[in-house]
């Protein structure tokens, strides 16, 4: 199986680099894959598509401003917080940064304590607290083409975000109001979502990609509601992944807490997912992979084909695909 096999062609101009000022106004494409059809609807028309005995269930992590200059202008992309002053971080220009490198923002002052082999990744050490607050920028996602602003700090978050952590929203659950949730049986997970999750693959071969790990949490109660489901509809790859990583693990979903690194392509066997809510995703990601597992690569390729012509906005900002 190739990565190249995962690719295709969008027009920038459909790349969402905005939100919409209304969260529920998104368009929302269904595909049953039971018949193959392709329904056009509207977002808010989603409780017309769960049935007695669904269970959504969401993600609750909270995005963090991730991503500092320096007072020399080189970028910090903080990956996962060690302690309060050492970090694991992304750093650019990677040259810059050597072993024992001194950087500032605002009052801190850190050194390159250590460059981990298996991904050139940086330990910095600071002598103080960072001023998050001052100095964090959300680390919005490339394709936007464009740096966080102020408004970002909410919009870019989910209406029912709680547990603080994550790099990137999980996407699929910005189009939720509180007045929508609140109409349907739900509950929560926890994955922060790193940075890897919207990278492409490299491998020419897709069984040669190596996952990016993520912390998560899934808590007795909700596990119990979870076994009680008749459907589980996970909203966004995130919950899915986390479910699918627990039922793998323990062979159903139960309550646990851990690092998950599963990859998720065509031929995997989905044990806990009965339907997904996601945003559009970038070729050839692993993203891209994980839906053509659950609907079927010919269906999903034929889905995005349309969306393309009929003009759906992509990516985090933009439209939604309800996977039945």
């Amino acid at each position: 199986m190739l990565t190249a096999d995962f690719d295709y062609h969008l027009p920038p101009e459909l790349i969402a680099s905005e939100p919409l000022a209304d969260r529920s106004a998104s368009r929302m494409m269904v595909v049953h894959r039971d018949s193959g059809e392709i329904e056009h609807r509207a977002f808010r028309e989603i409780g017309s598509f769960s049935r007695e005995g669904d269970l959504f269930v969401l993600n609750d992590t909270r995005v963090v401003p991730a991503r500092f200059f320096t007072d020399k202008g080189h970028e910090v992309l903080r990956l996962k917080p060690l302690s309060p002053t050492r970090w694991q971080c992304m750093v650019r220009p990677g040259k810059k940064f050597r072993l024992g490198h001194e950087c500032r923002i605002g009052a801190a002052t850190g050194r390159v304590v250590e460059i981990l082999a298996e991904n050139g990744d940086r330990i910095i050490e600071w002598d103080q607290i960072v001023d998050e607050a001052a100095h964090g920028h959300l680390a919005l996602p490339h394709y936007m083409g464009r740096d966080d602003r102020p408004a970002d700090r909410e919009r870019y978050q989910t209406v029912y975000s709680a547990q603080e952590g994550s790099i990137a929203a999980p996407t699929a659950g910005l189009h939720f109001t509180p007045e929508i949730l609140q109409t349907l049986p739900h509950a929560f997970v926890t994955l922060h979502v790193g940075v890897g999750t919207f990278q492409p693959v490299k491998a020419e071969q897709v069984t040669d990609h190596v996952m990016h790990h993520e912390e998560y949490e899934v808590s007795a109660a909700t596990a119990e509601k979870i076994r009680a489901a008749r459907r589980v509809i996970c909203v966004g790859t995130t919950s899915l992944r986390t479910l699918e990583s627990v039922a793998a693990e323990k062979g159903r979903v139960e309550a646990a807490r851990g690092s998950t690194g599963i990859f998720i392509y065509p031929g995997f066997q989905f044990r806990a997912a009965g339907a997904l809510l996601t945003n559009f995703h970038l070729p050839k990601s692993t993203l891209m992979m994980l839906v053509s597992a659950f609907a079927g690569r010919d269906l999903i390729f034929r889905a995005y084909a349309e969306a393309i012509r009929e003009k759906y906005r992509f990516y985090s900002y933009g439209d939604c695909m309800l996977i039945v």
